[in-house]
């Protein structure tokens, strides 16, 4: 799986992409993520990507032909399933939309600065916007890491053990029971006897019930849907 960054600060995404799970997955060659740095397609002397807003108003907006560019240099490369603009009011993301992304080949994510992008770029070029809260960042590249480390995690054969991803929250639906080891007891505290019994199946029910209670707490929503 290939993911295509473009950014107008390609050094923010150094650390997030070498080290951990997301380093292993390179290294392995399960994914292949390039960060493209959006100033090497500006045709003007300053290297500049934004402009003044048409109609007035404040901050600065990201301009068409750089983004152009660089999308229709990879699109004639080879194909991509999706390119995802990381935007405030795209969708919120969520593990269901990690597992469906998990399953794509090459995704290109577009981020943003400054007031925004034309909006001709999401008109023309963009597939699928996502966000990741109801807040805004300085720029798209955090809310692309975080993207980038949900999905690659979920493809087969970056973790060592591949049926974690499958019990992670949100899978389905709820979110995760709590998980204990050793030692059995600490300073008065002690992990639940049934933990310690050994009965797989209680254990499972114990955990099924404890990963209701924690999302019914903590969650509602996610059980009304």
């Amino acid at each position: 799986m290939r993911f295509d960054i473009i950014s107008v600060l390609p050094g923010l995404l150094d650390s997030p992409f070498a080290h951990s799970i997301l380093q292993r997955a390179q290294k392995k060659g399960i994914a292949e993520i390039v960060v493209h740095n959006l100033r090497d397609y500006a045709t003007n002397k300053q290297k500049s990507v934004d402009d003044y807003p048409y109609g007035g108003g404040s901050g600065m907006v990201m301009t068409i032909e750089p983004f152009a560019a660089i999308i229709e240099k990879l699109k004639a490369e080879r194909d991509y399933d999706e390119i995802i603009f990381m935007s405030p009011d795209g969708e919120t993301l969520n593990q269901q939309i990690a597992n469906q992304l998990s399953i794509k080949g090459n995704i290109i994510i577009l981020c943003g600065h400054y007031k925004g992008i034309d909006q001709r770029i999401r008109d023309i070029f963009v597939t699928r916007e996502i966000s990741i809260g109801d807040y805004v960042l300085s720029g798209g590249e955090l809310p692309a890491a975080v993207l980038v480390d949900a999905v690659v995690r979920l493809i087969p054969g970056v973790l060592s053990d591949e049926t974690s991803a499958l019990s992670d929250s949100f899978q389905d639906g709820l979110l995760d029971a709590p998980v204990y080891t050793r030692p059995a007891e600490w300073n008065g505290h002690r992990v639940p006897d049934i933990l310690l019994s050994g009965n797989t199946p209680e254990i499972e029910k114990w955990r099924f019930e404890q990963a209701v209670e924690r999302t019914r707490l903590r969650r509602p929503d996610l059980l009304d849907e």
